[in-house]
């Protein structure tokens, strides 16, 4: 009997295996993503925003529809691989950069786990991925909003990953408009509206955790890493930041007085969670004045006061809501 293969089993083998390699290195910058690196964790920033926008949509049984449950999973899982997309993209753009930071020399292509030409490969394969999902989508008549923003949160952060980084104020803008997107895709998928101060609320948050981020390059002299740094001072970025951090306050203030908001409870106790609000705003200001990257969920997760309180003020959220 001949033990020689045949040349399509070679070929078949040969596909598998730089398959399932391909899966691993996937999975593997999954891991390092959703672990470490600061710009992905805004996709769970934009989930925990979203739960206002779900709770609110509660009072009209949103719950009750296991369909609304799922396409909101789904939209979840098509932005989640989009965001993907843009981060590889964006470390094949800044890998020599990175290989020169202190903490993003770890990243998967920095550190030459991952090669460019596989990072190219895990994007076709994400690209394939979401092309099937998107499919299956239009069958479940979801908002070609959707697609829409989707598109031109890739278009922007092309863009940035590019030339826009380089640009002072507009670095940061792109980041805000990141947080935005993600929650108008939210509203969209439970076929809701954003209300007008907790738009403001997130946009002021947004513009506050960037100039921070900034701020604290700076201090940590990184401007051979990112340009665009070159244009910032410290006390430029220090103003803006408290304009930014008061505005929060305000606006999440006047959120919970809001009339569309107010007409869903029986009494409004959310106004009750402005001081938590303050309070968490105070304890992530002092923790990032020292010695951090401003990174805003380790420094959460790495300070328990903080992090207690934060998720007490979501238990009250939902409390009240539901």
């Amino acid at each position: 009997m001949n033990s020689e293969k045949d040349p399509f089993d070679i070929m078949r083998d040969i596909i598998q295996e730089s398959m399932t390699d391909t899966m691993a290195k996937l999975i593997l910058v999954y891991y390092h993503y959703y672990k470490n690196d600061e710009d992905s964790y805004a996709q769970i920033y934009s989930s925990l925003l979203d739960l206002f926008i779900l709770t609110e949509k509660n009072a009209s049984g949103l719950y009750k529809d296991v369909n609304n449950i799922f396409i909101c999973l789904l939209g979840f899982i098509l932005f989640s691989l989009t965001t993907s997309i843009v981060y590889v993209f964006n470390d094949i753009c800044d890998i020599e950069k990175d290989k020169l930071h202190e903490v993003k020399k770890h990243r998967p292509l920095a550190s030459g786990v991952v090669s460019k030409k596989e990072a190219y490969l895990i994007i076709a394969v994400l690209c394939f991925i979401i092309i099937g999902i998107s499919i299956y989508t239009f069958t479940i008549n979801i908002n070609p909003l959707v697609f829409a923003l989707i598109i031109t949160y890739v278009i922007i952060n092309l863009l940035y990953s590019k030339w826009l980084k380089n640009i002072p104020l507009v670095d940061v803008m792109v980041l805000v408009s990141g947080f935005l997107i993600r929650v108008f895709i939210g509203a969209l998928l439970i076929d809701t509206e954003v209300s007008h101060f907790l738009y403001l609320t997130i946009m002021a948050a947004a513009f506050y955790m960037g100039f921070g981020k900034r701020r604290n390059e700076i201090l940590k002299g990184k401007t051979s890493t990112r340009k665009v740094l070159k244009y910032y001072t410290k006390e430029f970025l220090d103003r803006n930041m408290y304009v930014c951090l008061t505005l929060t306050v305000v606006f999440y203030a006047l959120w919970t007085v809001e009339p569309e908001v107010t007409k869903m409870l029986d009494y409004n106790w959310l106004m009750w969670t402005v001081p938590l609000i303050m309070i968490i705003l105070f304890q992530y200001s002092l923790i990032v004045e020292k010695d951090s990257y401003a990174d805003p969920v380790e420094v959460i997760i790495h300070n328990k006061p903080l992090l207690l309180t934060t998720i007490g003020y979501f238990i009250c959220i939902l409390i009240i809501f539901l």
